[in-house]
């Protein structure tokens, strides 16, 4: 395509996704296509459709889980056995598909965090993964996502020191910009580094419409000479190119190649702060399966993606933090079609250099019927935000915690000391 033809196009494009041209002028033109400093990444992973906590990290020196699972269980360890729970600490144990993550346990780089989720008793996945993602449970209104507050009240990246932010500071590697990025501070999400679009939440197509009618016509093909440079800077990292290190294998499939596509972002220093992606599948009422099915095939997945990514990054995950997390977890006991239905309390998973592992965090509640909360879930003992504050605060430097979590604020005394 020839570049007057290109920036034609590109101009109208951006009407239709409503990108603020002030954003390229300020931050692509001041990044141009160079590197950023070294600095502290986040890498935010979200399972759609609320993993079973329990068959994650398996409660095996808990009896009533084995009542409530006749079928779907996954057997306690034994020594020399295969599909069975990989144990922790002699009262909970990984599920054996989540074997990659063993290592990482015993080196100290990975924190489990049982009995965590959202205060709110909704089941609904739609709202649920708002409220997380927003985290403000229970308030619908909520316009912002909790990342992208903490972007605003941050101002400038560490990784960016005094200069202008980094067109790609908070990276989702999803089609469209996650509700935890939503909001005025620019983002970026793409399906690929190959092909990708730059978002910034506000509706500002009226703006470059009235650069247009006022005959600015320098203004915006500057805008789209800056998008063109940004492109320049990303594809830098280029993915036919890239070869992961250390012998780091990722899985083939869609979630293993998007923390690929992170691992190459940290490495190229493009001022990657925050990093988002999500996989889908956990929503799981027929035929789950306990040691082997189909949760465990998603679990296998999973944490071969993640090893992948850490064994990738080697020295660099001094660095770097990875927070998983789902909306909520499901019911304790199993359901006639072999499944679990929505439940309450899920489990989380932070992993990084930083991170005081090798024991799992959480107070756990117990699985006796009187125990359960309404009678049928995992009750909760804490809180995500609690979670959330602790990472922001001591993986990013954020400071200004009563913006970042409204309602919420800054309460150090409920964070579990998980960095």
């Amino acid at each position: 395509m020839q570049r007057r033809v290109f920036m034609k196009s590109g101009a109208l494009a951006l009407v239709t996704i409503g990108l603020n041209p002030s954003f390229l002028r300020r931050s692509v033109y001041g990044a141009g296509v160079t590197s950023a400093p070294r600095g502290k990444t986040l890498v935010v992973l979200f399972q759609r459709g609320a993993a079973d906590a329990l068959n994650v990290v398996v409660p095996f020196a808990e009896p009533f889980y084995y009542q409530a699972r006749p079928n779907i269980a996954v057997p306690p360890p034994r020594a020399g056995a295969a599909n069975c729970a990989i144990d922790l600490d002699g009262s909970f144990g990984l599920h054996p598909s989540l074997a990659p993550l063993h290592d990482l346990y015993t080196r100290g780089l990975l924190a489990p965090i049982h009995a965590v989720g959202s205060p709110s008793s909704t089941r609904s996945h739609f709202d649920a993964q708002d409220y997380m993602e927003t985290a403000t449970p229970d308030v619908k209104g909520t316009t912002t996502g909790w990342l992208n507050r903490y972007l605003a009240t941050a101002g400038t990246c560490e990784a960016c020191a005094a200069g202008p932010a980094s067109p790609f500071r908070a990276v989702a590697m999803t089609p469209q910009t996650p509700r935890a990025l939503d909001g005025p501070s620019p983002t970026v999400a793409m399906d690929s580094i190959d092909a990708f679009t730059l978002r910034a939440a506000g509706g500002n197509a009226e703006r470059l419409e009235a650069l247009y009618r006022t005959g600015s016509a320098d203004l915006v093909h500057a805008s789209g000479a800056e998008m063109f440079d940004a492109m320049k800077m990303l594809r830098a990292a280029n993915p036919q190119q890239y070869a992961p290190a250390n012998g780091a294998a990722y899985p083939a499939s869609p979630f293993g190649q998007k923390l690929r596509q992170v691992a190459q972002l940290i490495k190229a220093r493009v001022g990657l702060e925050v990093a988002f992606a999500d996989v889908g599948g956990w929503d799981t009422h027929v035929n789950q399966g306990g040691a082997t099915g189909q949760l465990a095939q998603r679990l296998g997945d999973f944490a071969q993606g993640i090893a992948a990514l850490v064994q990738d990054l080697g020295d660099r995950m001094a660095d770097v933090v990875i927070l998983t997390m789902s909306e909520f977890g499901r019911t304790v006991r199993q359901n006639g079609n072999g499944g679990t239905d929505h439940g309450h309390a899920t489990t989380m998973f932070v992993a990084g250099g930083t991170v005081k592992g090798h024991r799992v965090y959480g107070r756990w509640p117990g699985l006796a019927p009187e125990q359960l909360y309404e009678g049928r879930d995992l009750a909760l003992t804490t809180d995500f935000r609690a979670v959330f504050a602790e990472v922001a605060s001591r993986q990013l430097g954020a400071t200004r915690l009563d913006e970042v979590f409204p309602g919420y604020g800054s309460r150090p005394a409920e964070w579990l000391g998980v960095l």
